[in-house]
């Protein structure tokens, strides 16, 4: 049986790759579109051959089992409750929302009317994360001691750059894909955060650059660098890195190193092409699984919560320029 789903918004740039994966899946129908930009739904409507919705009532009483939100970070909350209140199963794009009194409100709801609520954290499906979370749960490399983390990107520019609508800069954006990694890795909780978090690159009201510094429960300690600082020339958006460290060994993690370099002199740039699986893809499926299979999804709300906690932890470090120890709301 064909399972409909819905897009809410294109406003992040993930929308687009989601909705090819919709495209390409032999048991799902890319149903309608609905965004506030007018302009964008309509394009991205005609682009993927579905209905545009103005109305965002009106497409959520549409015959779509889940959708997919794609909305500014700090429309996350009323969309998720719209959807939910119209039993949709839902995918948030992360952050899951800009306040932690959002992202618990928004499980509750989702609890409450029986759907899913899952958060977009792509990088749990690379292939080659999936091999280290292996090789570290078997013991292979001892007990982890340390990670240093990287996650580095391009400005985005936009509305990634409006506090007000992203909720900050890029420890916001860039924070909650490490953490939510080693989380799942290592089956371990954030106690304590102390962050450096400054605007170096660029005249912007939001940070573009800094250091996390995060102790685990167990004691393992982590360093995160989320900055946005790859050059406007760079063949791609930015990296995820990790160096783990273990009492048995250690491993190197480059998350995005296998691809080609194509040298392409009609767009006078330089551009990294992926050849390894698409996590996006392994994202969409696992999404779709669940709705078709009623089961608990892969990467909770709890999961989303947890690391808006360290991103929310690191503003207040780096305001007080204290540690600031972790208080995990309750669920």
């Amino acid at each position: 049986m064909t399972m409909k789903v819905g897009i809410i918004s294109f406003a992040h740039m993930h929308a687009l790759n989601y909705a090819h994966h919709l495209m390409d899946h032999p048991e799902v129908e890319l149903t309608a579109i609905w965004d506030q930009d007018v302009t964008r739904g309509s394009k991205m409507a005609e682009q993927f051959q579905c209905d545009y919705y103005v109305d965002l009532a009106g497409f959520l009483q549409l015959d779509i089992q889940a959708v997919i939100i794609c909305s500014e970070n700090a429309h996350h909350r009323e969309h998720v409750f719209a959807a939910a209140r119209a039993k949709k199963h839902i995918l948030c794009e992360k952050p899951i929302a800009t306040e932690i009194e959002d992202a618990k409100a928004m499980i509750d709801v989702c609890k409450a009317e029986g759907v899913i609520l899952q958060v977009a954290y792509p990088v749990r499906f690379s292939p080659v994360i999936q091999q280290v979370r292996n090789i570290i749960q078997s013991g292979e490399i001892g007990e982890v001691i340390a990670v240093n983390g990287t996650n580095h990107g391009l400005m985005p520019g936009g509305w990634f750059i409006e506090k007000e609508l992203s909720g900050g800069g890029a420890a916001t954006d860039h924070i909650v894909h490490v953490m939510d990694l080693l989380r799942w890795m290592l089956n371990d909780e954030v106690k304590s955060v102390y962050a450096e978090l400054d605007t170096r690159f660029y005249d912007l009201d939001v940070e573009d650059c800094g250091i996390v510094t995060i102790e685990l429960e167990s004691g393992v300690v982590v360093t995160i660098d989320p900055s946005w600082s790859r050059p406007k020339t760079f063949p791609t958006w930015g990296d995820v890195t990790m160096e783990i460290i273990g009492t048995k060994g250690n491993l190197s993690v480059d998350v995005f190193k296998q691809h080609s370099l194509h040298y392409d002199d009609a767009q006078n740039k330089i551009v990294q092409l992926p050849w390894a699986e698409d996590m996006d893809q392994g994202l969409i499926h696992d999404f779709i699984s669940c709705v078709k299979e009623e089961r608990t999804p892969s990467i909770t709300g709890e999961d989303g919560l947890r690391t808006l906690e360290v991103v929310k932890g690191a503003y207040e470090s780096s305001m007080t320029q204290q540690v600031v120890a972790l208080n995990r709301i309750k669920l």
